[in-house]
């Protein structure tokens, strides 16, 4: 979706921002969800190709049936491996894609710099996919770091004394503590 299109629409810029930040979000969630399953296709195909290999391997050597059920057990393991493993890496990519998309969402100015102030060890993905213990970590982050998180505009923003009003009675003051 471009800015251009929605200017055509004649919408406010307000409503623009807004409609763009919702679609950032959708962007977001859709590429997490594409890496994930680019990682799972490449794993799965990876997978198969080994086992394809380790089943031409078996009906060559079929004739030793000590060497076969040795193999066979040996595969087995190896297999439980892989398996093992490639849940791992899956169950590490859907956490790395909820936590990129999670981190949009709460306006993050830099995901990786955040990513590295995280105790990632408290933050698990459950099964309806949101995040567990990222939220306080967030909050805590917020509060300590706010600079890291983008507040939006502020406006009429006026520190006491920045136009110098103030000034005078302070002066006034060490004038007469120097007398």
């Amino acid at each position: 979706m471009k800015r251009e299109f929605l200017k055509g629409l004649e919408l406010s810029e307000e409503q623009i921002n807004a409609i763009m930040a919702e679609h950032g979000k959708d962007v977001e969630a859709s590429k997490s969800q594409l890496t994930e399953l680019t990682t799972e296709t490449e794993s799965l195909k990876a997978q198969i190709a080994d086992r394809d290999k380790d089943i031409k391997s078996l009906k060559k050597d079929a004739g030793d049936n000590e060497g076969l059920s040795k193999q066979l057990t040996d595969l087995q393991d190896k297999y439980k491996t892989d398996t093992e493993t490639l849940t791992q890496q899956l169950s590490q990519t859907k956490l790395n894609g909820a936590l990129s998309t999670a981190l949009t969402g709460a306006k993050v100015r830099n995901p990786k710099a955040i990513e590295g102030l995280l105790d990632m060890d408290k933050v698990k993905l459950t099964d309806e996919g949101k995040l567990e213990g990222l939220d306080d970590q967030l909050s805590a982050l917020r509060k300590s770091d706010g600079y890291l998180f983008d507040g939006g505009k502020q406006v009429n923003y006026d520190p006491a004394g920045g136009n110098g009003s103030d000034d005078s009675d302070q002066v006034q003051t060490l004038v007469d503590a120097f007398k």
